[in-house]
């Protein structure tokens, strides 16, 4: 880079300013730094910065929502908000990146290089008063990546192409991409492909004039036509015929259709996302997908990581669940944390689709305002959800490799995991039989296994009180 470039970061942590000058002084003529608003602000007064890398959170406001830099100067923003509101109001100061942290040196590195060869070439704005979540919740890594493309789509109109599985939220992104968009004030109309059967797939997408076919009593405007100016979203595009993906080849190619019956040359003016759970390479490769249509539409592709993935967003997107059911006039739900830990380790075949489900079930059917495990089980296998549902030796498990990689990643002693992990499963489970048997050790031996002498023994050890276990 030029010896005369200037880079100015924002950012109130010491270590995290003195990694990245070390990172970074070699690739600008002049460093700065400072850790708040009011000196960002009189050190901008008089200089003008090629770059500025910012975080949010700073002691004295916003980073993002204060920061006013000439047009041209791009902008990197670093964030522990990991969440899509970031990413768009981000955009929406015309940032040249946003990157969750923690980042990546050689990422932010990279970024900046990139930054300071097309600083003459920024964003194109994005109005905040549509940044919010857009329904998406979640700050796990799998879901930053999400976020940063739904803002990098909001200043262009390229054809976007959602892959995942079922239930995952591509309907959900689609709708955040439409609302921070150029096409925003423009209609979102939604289209599946599966649903529809192969002989009215044209008439639906296009339109038909009265008359083009049998029980054809009206003109009837198509999908196209009803999301002019806006956004169509074809979800599972991979169940669509031969037959109409040749017909919509041709509309993405020349932006012109006509109805079913007509003859009259329409514009498509759309952006079209569409979605699907299949793997489109796999249908390409089969010849039940038009591989010129698949690179039309895969322009932007994004793969949604299933539930398993972002355990971690688990729990936010329960309390989200539980907040909407409670707006739609469902009561009010706690989870105990023992609850809350069996849902987190469930595999979620459904996805997020799935794990909403649930939680309205729980908060309609739980009798108190906290829902337990035994309320979890209870709906998930009554309910013909519990096909996906890891067996309870599965949930040990897992429970059990939690506890040793933690402990071999501490300071345990060794030579005594062994004796630990046994006391702690012995504990639980004598408590629990103790607590079926209405605390009759004779009946808790029984079902044990074990002599009742032994269990009276290791009882005193645990110090484990039968009549209150």
């Amino acid at each position: 880079m030029s010896s005369a470039t200037t880079i100015l970061l924002v950012e109130d942590d010491p270590a995290i300013s003195m990694i990245i000058r070390e990172t970074l002084i070699g690739e600008c003529g002049h460093f700065a730094s400072v850790g708040s608003i009011a000196e960002r602000n009189a050190w901008l007064a008089d200089h003008h910065p090629d770059l500025v890398i910012t975080d949010v959170v700073l002691p004295d406001g916003d980073g993002i929502d204060s920061l006013r830099v000439d047009c041209g100067t791009p902008v990197i923003v670093l964030s522990a908000q990991n969440t899509l509101d970031t990413a768009v109001r981000a955009t929406g100061i015309g940032s040249y990146d946003y990157l969750p942290k923690p980042f990546d040196l050689d990422e932010l590195t990279a970024s900046v290089r990139a930054a300071l060869q097309r600083r003459a070439e920024p964003m194109v704005s994005t109005d905040p008063a549509q940044a919010d979540s857009h329904g998406l919740v979640g700050r796990a890594p799998a879901m930053q990546a999400v976020y940063r493309t739904i803002a990098r789509l909001a200043s262009n109109d390229l054809a976007v192409l959602i892959l995942g599985e079922s239930g995952t939220g591509k309907e959900v992104v689609a709708r955040a991409i439409h609302a921070t968009g150029l096409r925003r004030a423009g209609p979102f109309v939604a289209i599946n492909m599966a649903a529809i059967p192969r002989e009215l797939i044209e008439a639906e997408l296009f339109g038909h004039e009265k008359g083009a076919f049998t029980g054809a009593h009206s003109r009837n405007a198509g999908r196209f036509e009803q999301a002019a100016g806006g956004t169509l979203f074809l979800d599972e595009i991979g169940d669509m015929p031969l037959e109409a993906q040749t017909r919509l080849l041709r509309v993405l190619q020349s932006n012109e259709y006509s109805t079913v019956g007509g003859n009259q040359a329409l514009r498509a003016d759309v952006r079209v996302i569409a979605a699907t759970h299949r793997d489109m390479r796999t249908l390409v490769a089969d010849g039940r997908f038009r591989e010129d249509l698949f690179y039309r539409l895969n322009v932007i592709p994004m793969t949604l990581p299933p539930l398993r993935d972002r355990r971690s967003d688990i729990a936010a997107l329960v309390r989200h669940f539980v907040d909407a059911g409670r707006g739609s006039g469902l009561p009010d739900r706690q989870f105990a944390p023992a609850a809350m830990q069996w849902l987190e380790r469930y595999d979620w075949p459904g996805n997020v689709r799935e794990l909403g489900n649930v939680v309205q079930r729980l908060a309609v059917l739980s009798r108190d305002t906290v829902v337990t495990v035994r309320d979890v089980e209870t709906v998930l296998h009554e309910n013909g959800e519990g096909g996906g549902a890891a067996a309870p030796a599965d949930l040990i498990a897992r429970a059990v490799d939690d506890w040793a990689r933690e402990q071999m990643a501490s300071d345990a002693p060794e030579g005594e995991l062994h004796g630990q992990l046994e006391a702690i499963v012995e504990a639980a489970l004598f408590r629990r039989v103790l607590r079926d048997v209405r605390g009759n050790q004779l009946e808790a031996a029984r079902r044990l296994g074990i002599n009742r002498n032994t269990l009276r023994k290791r009882l005193g050890q645990l110090d484990i009180d039968p009549t209150h276990p």
